[in-house]
């Protein structure tokens, strides 16, 4: 279970396949309609779809879903702020790299089932298959900073020095930006599952 978490409260939930989990950090897959959760308001909206001042309110509830994006490749760097996702065009070509600046993962593990819990910091980065990029989300970073009593982001300067720090990285095209992965293939058996398994709600790690 890849989750976000926010403030004590799971933000969203999205089922995985584990690629490989070694020193350089955890490689997930997450398959085309796969079922998820994410955190909606009483009127069920989320919290993209109103100003965060409006989102501030005491009642929310986890909706379910499906992944309606494309097939996803997620890389949890070891020690990280950040992650990086593989996306793919309509007709499965790589699209680009799309940097999620977070707090590193917390990994949790409950016997058949296991998970890492991050906190999604917002503002991102995305990579052009060339390396040029831009920043992604800003707009609503800048909104949320306003109200700290609320936001999960503490130290703004800190993301921000590790987005700069992600695109260097891009710019030289060294890992995991020299064109690792950009051709995977998952095996055919690795079909969305039917449902969220049981215990995918558990209470947060972090």
């Amino acid at each position: 279970m890849h989750r976000n978490v926010r403030r004590g409260r799971i933000g969203w939930v999205r089922p995985a396949r584990v690629v490989s989990d070694d020193e350089r950090g955890l490689l997930l897959w997450v398959a085309e309609g796969t079922p998820v959760a994410g955190e909606v308001n009483e009127a069920g909206l989320g919290m993209r779809a109103v100003p965060f001042r409006e989102w501030l309110t005491p009642t929310y509830r986890l909706a379910q879903g499906r992944w309606n994006g494309p097939p996803l490749l997620k890389f949890l760097p070891t020690g990280a702020a950040h992650s990086v996702w593989w996306f793919r065009d309509v007709r499965g070509r790589f699209a680009g790299w799309y940097v999620n600046l977070e707090e590193s993962g917390v990994r949790w593990d409950d016997g058949g089932l296991a998970g890492v819990d991050i906190v999604d910091q917002d503002l991102d980065v995305w990579v052009r298959p060339d390396r040029s990029w831009e920043w992604k989300d800003e707009d609503e970073f800048v909104e949320r900073l306003a109200f700290p009593e609320h936001y999960w982001v503490t130290d703004e300067a800190a993301v921000r020095a590790e987005g700069k720090r992600v695109i260097a990285l891009a710019e030289a095209g060294v890992f995991p930006f020299d064109g690792t992965w950009c051709d995977f293939t998952p095996p055919a058996h690795w079909t969305a599952p039917d449902r969220l398994p049981e215990g995918w709600n558990r209470p947060p790690a972090r």
